[in-house]
């Protein structure tokens, strides 16, 4: 977040998007959150599918001049239990937000509870996962990397680490779903941020000259983070045997399920089970990672938030563990020196770290503290440039990136 992890413009579709718009996809609504609706079949890429009614709303708002007055009224939104703001903001704003905090009929409280314990319980690993896996994964991605890299918050990536870091934190959190908690709020100000970038990028002259889409963050793109975060992080605590029930992995999907959501997906996109996810998963995200010079700067900033937080880390054990998460082909890409005691260190004490927090060897192993302050150290450089415990503010952008970047 991160998760690592962006956005809209309501009829500005190049020429031929709408004819492309009409294509298919071979992934099946079959295995969605909502099959028996939609009957199963193929149904158009998401690829092509962005978010309206808000897309049109941000832009007009943007428009209008009113962005300022917009992030001032909803500011002090934040629980679940403050009232949806209304003063100071577009009566479209307004009647929009009423509706879109609201539940989908499908969303089971008993799961979102489950999830909520799951990751209170597996937080370590969700900390090193989402921060360090698919936050430097979304450096190989290209489309999020030039989306990221060419929007305002590419020009300040603490402040925008800190943000995508808060939609994680309180999508984890232990009300995430509670009246008591923020994710409803935090979801739906990243879907508005989102509805801005879109309206924004596709005016910058130096992401359109780079980008091969026409309108920056589709459903499909959100459902490549989610991949990149979510199916990603299951994969991995599958492959180090981490104690997981059945109803703890429906739970922890079916929390990212109504995530996405909330992010704006629509719920024939969305998996239904992670065999299904990974099935999407290996169409839409792992055949399209590969380098871009966006993301080659946004990872050495990444890395560098973390190495800046002493906590008696070096960089080349952060490189090391970046290459143990992600692989050695990912770790050449984006030029991470090799650091081989570093990295057996890893390969050998990981592994020991695990079975000593999961109870399962009563002996701490000798670099048992190594490894908690790398999750301690990311904690502190993502939230909020290390000044908030839980939170980060999040804003709707007016502007671009405001300087040329590495064209400059």
């Amino acid at each position: 977040m991160t998760l690592g992890a962006v956005f809209g413009l309501g009829g500005a579709i190049v020429p031929g998007a709408a004819q492309a718009a009409t294509r298919e996809w071979t992934w099946s609504a079959a295995n969605s959150v909502v099959p028996t609706a939609l009957g199963g079949g193929s149904t158009v890429d998401p690829a092509w599918v962005w978010d309206e009614p808000i897309d049109t709303i941000i832009a007009q708002a943007i428009q209008r001049g009113e962005t300022a007055q917009i992030n001032a009224a909803l500011l002090p939104w934040v629980h679940h239990y403050d009232p949806v703001p209304s003063a100071g903001l577009p009566a479209d704003l307004a009647a929009w937000l009423q509706e879109s905090v609201q539940m989908p009929a499908w969303a089971d409280m008993t799961k979102l509870r489950r999830a909520a314990d799951f990751n209170r319980r597996k937080d370590t690993y969700l900390f090193m996962l989402y921060g360090v896996g698919g936050g430097i994964m979304s450096t190989v991605i290209p489309r999020e990397a030039k989306s990221v890299y060419w929007s305002k918050g590419g020009a300040d990536m603490q402040d925008r680490a800190a943000k995508t870091f808060s939609f994680g934190y309180d999508l984890s959190d232990i009300d995430a779903f509670e009246n008591t908690g923020e994710f409803r709020v935090t979801s739906n100000k990243t879907r508005m941020t989102h509805a801005a970038v879109r309206h924004l990028l596709p005016q910058s002259p130096h992401w359109l000259a780079v980008r091969d889409e026409s309108i920056p963050i589709s459903n499909q793109d959100i459902l490549v983070t989610f991949h990149s975060t979510g199916t990603f992080a299951y994969q991995k605590l599958k492959e180090w045997r981490i104690p997981m029930s059945t109803r703890d992995e429906e739970a922890f999907l079916h929390s990212w399920q109504v995530a996405l959501h909330f992010l704006g997906v629509r719920d024939e996109y969305i998996p239904a089970t992670w065999k299904a996810a990974t099935q999407q998963a290996s169409e839409i995200l792992y055949p399209r990672l590969t380098w871009t010079q966006e993301g080659q700067y946004l990872a050495e900033v990444l890395l560098g938030l973390v190495a800046q937080v002493d906590r008696g880390l070096t960089r080349g054990f952060l490189n090391e563990f970046v290459r143990y998460l992600l692989g050695n082909e990912i770790g050449d890409w984006l030029g991470l020196p090799r650091d081989y005691v570093s990295a057996a260190t890893i390969r050998v004490g990981w592994p020991a770290f695990i079975l000593f927090r999961e109870g399962l060897n009563p002996i701490m192993p000798a670099n048992f503290y190594l490894f908690d302050q790398l999750v301690r150290a990311i904690a502190m450089a993502f939230l909020n440039r290390a000044t908030s415990p839980t939170t980060t503010p999040i804003v709707i952008p007016d502007m671009n990136r405001p300087d040329p970047g590495y064209n400059g």
